[in-house]
C-alpha cells in the first residue's frame, strides 16, 4: 500500500506540473493573441471607424456614393475576419447576417442602388459600432493579456537590480503599479506585485481574449427580437431561393435524362430491332450490332449512375458525410488533409447540404485558386455542424459576382446556415460553414 501511495503521490506532482506547464503555454498564446486583438483595433478599427463616418457625412456631396460601399466592404471583411478568429480560438459563434445586393446595376444606378443597400442594412451599423467597441473596450481587454505578462516580469527585473539606475535617473521613487520603489524591500515587493500578476496572467489570459471575443459578439450579434425578424426575412428569401433551386435542378435532369441515358436507350432499342431483323440473314452484322448495343447501354449505365450520384451520392447516403467528403478528396489531383469529428449523423438534407458545399469550396480551390494542398476540417459544436475549407493558393475568393460561393450561400441558408470567407490577396483562403442541426 505504501509502494501505491507513494506512485500516486509521483503521478500527482507531474499531473500537476504537467497541468502548470499546458496553462502556461495557453498564457502565452493568449497573450500573442491579445496583442494582435489590440492592435487591430487600435490601428484597423479607429482607422475603418474614421473613414467610414467621413463617408457617410459626403454622401450628399455625392462623394460618398462612391466612397462608402467600397469602405463598408472593407468593414465586413474585418468583421468576418474576427467571427473566424472567434470560432477557431475561443469556439464563440458569431452570425452574420447581410443583405444582399440582388443583380445591381452597372454604372452609377448601380452604386447607388448598392450605397442605399448597405446603408438601410441593420447589420451594417453593427458593425460600426462594433468598431467603436473594439477600439476601446474591446482593445483594452485584449491588450491586458500581454500587459499583465509583461509587466509583471519588470516587477522581477525591478528587484533584480533595474530599480536603482531608474531611481537614480528620476531621482525621486519609482512608481510601480501601487508601490513606491526607492530601495531593495520597496523591489522585493514590486517583485511579489510582479509575480502576482505573472500568476494572473497564467489563470486569467484566456479568460481575457474569450471576453474580448464576446464583447465582439455582444456588438455583431443582434438583439432577440431583430434576431427573429432577420432569421423570418432570411427563411423567406431562401425557401424562395429553394424553391427556384429545386425547380432548376429538376430541369437539369430532365434535360440530362434526354440529352444522355434516354437518347441512347432509344438507340439500344433501335439496334436490337435491327438485330432482330439480321438474326437469320446476316449472324456476323447481328453480333456486331449487340456488342455496340452492349457498349451503348453500359454508357448509359454510367451516365445514370453519374446523375445519381450528383443528386445524393451512395457513400453519402450509406457511411455519413464524413467519409462522402473522404471519397471526395481522393478524386481530386492534389493532396487533401480531411479531418472529421462528428459523434453522429444528421438528417440526409443537411448532410447532402453540407456535402455539396464542401464539393463546391472544393472545385473552386483546384480550378481557381493554384493551391497545393487543401485541408478539411468537419466538427459538430455549440449544436452545429462546421466545417472549414482552407486551401494554400493565390486568394482572393469572395461571394457574389455569381461565383459558385454565392449558391453554396444560398444552399446553406435554406438551413439557416452561414458561409464566411476569410481570402486575402496571395492566400491562404479558408471557407467557414456552420449549419444548425442535431445529431442522431
Amino acid at each position: 500500500m505504501g509502494g501505491r501511495a507513494t506512485g500516486d503521490g509521483a503521478g500527482g506532482v507531474d499531473e500537476s506540473a504537467g497541468g502548470f506547464g499546458e496553462r502556461a503555454r495557453d498564457a502565452l498564446l493568449a497573450s500573442g493573441r491579445g496583442l494582435a486583438l489590440g492592435l487591430l483595433g487600435i490601428t484597423v478599427s479607429v482607422l475603418l471607424f474614421v473613414l467610414s463616418l467621413v463617408s457617410v457625412v459626403l454622401i450628399p456631396l455625392g462623394v460618398g456614393v462612391f466612397t462608402t460601399p467600397a469602405l463598408l466592404g472593407l468593414v465586413r471583411a474585418h468583421a468576418a475576419r474576427r467571427r473566424l478568429l472567434a470560432a477557431r480560438w475561443t469556439g464563440t459563434r458569431i452570425p452574420a447576417s447581410y443583405r444582399a445586393v440582388r443583380d445591381p446595376r452597372t454604372g452609377i444606378t448601380g452604386q447607388v442602388e448598392r450605397c442605399a443597400v448597405m446603408l438601410k442594412d441593420p447589420a451594417t451599423w453593427r458593425d460600426i459600432q462594433w468598431l467603436l467597441v473594439d477600439m476601446t473596450a474591446g482593445a483594452v481587454v485584449a491588450l491586458l493579456a500581454p500587459g499583465l505578462i509583461l509587466n509583471g516580469l519588470f516587477g522581477i527585473l525591478l528587484v533584480l537590480g533595474l530599480w536603482v539606475p531608474i531611481v537614480d535617473a528620476n531621482n525621486a521613487a519609482y512608481w510601480y503599479t501601487f508601490v513606491p520603489v526607492n530601495g531593495w524591500g520597496t523591489a522585493g515587493l514590486a517583485a511579489l506585485v510582479g509575480a502576482g500578476q505573472l500568476a494572473a496572467a497564467v489563470w486569467g489570459n484566456t479568460a481575457l481574449v474569450r471576453t474580448h471575443m464576446v464583447l465582439t459578439g455582444a456588438a455583431l450579434k443582434p438583439g432577440r427580437e431583430r434576431e427573429l425578424e432577420e432569421r423570418i426575412g432570411r427563411l423567406t428569401e431562401t425557401r424562395h431561393d429553394a424553391v427556384d433551386s429545386s425547380a432548376a435542378e429538376l430541369r437539369r435532369i430532365e434535360r440530362d435524362l434526354h440529352d444522355g441515358a434516354q437518347a441512347r436507350l432509344v438507340a439500344v432499342g433501335m439496334s436490337l430491332g435491327t438485330v432482330e431483323a439480321l438474326l437469320e440473314k446476316d449472324p456476323e452484322k447481328a453480333r456486331e450490332l449487340l456488342a455496340a448495343a452492349r457498349a451503348t447501354s453500359a454508357e448509359a449505365l454510367a451516365e445514370l449512375r453519374d446523375l445519381v450520384r450528383g443528386i445524393h451520392p451512395p457513400v453519402l447516403a450509406e457511411r455519413g458525410l464524413g467519409d462522402a467528403v473522404r471519397a471526395l478528396a481522393l478524386r481530386l489531383p492534389l493532396a487533401v488533409e480531411v479531418d472529421v469529428e462528428l459523434p453522429g449523423r444528421a438528417e440526409e438534407p443537411v448532410e447532402s447540404a453540407a456535402y455539396f458545399a464542401v464539393s463546391e469550396a472544393l472545385a473552386n480551390a483546384v480550378k481557381h485558386a493554384g493551391a497545393r494542398r487543401i485541408w478539411v476540417d468537419i466538427s459538430y459544436e455549440q449544436d452545429a455542424i462546421r466545417v472549414s475549407v482552407t486551401d494554400d493558393g493565390r486568394g482572393g475568393a469572395r461571394i457574389g459576382a455569381g461565383s459558385g460561393l454565392t449558391g453554396v450561400e444560398r444552399r446553406l441558408g435554406t438551413f439557416d446556415g452561414v458561409l464566411a470567407v476569410s481570402s486575402p490577396a496571395g492566400g491562404p483562403t479558408m471557407v467557414t460553414m456552420e449549419i444548425p442541426c442535431a445529431l442522431s
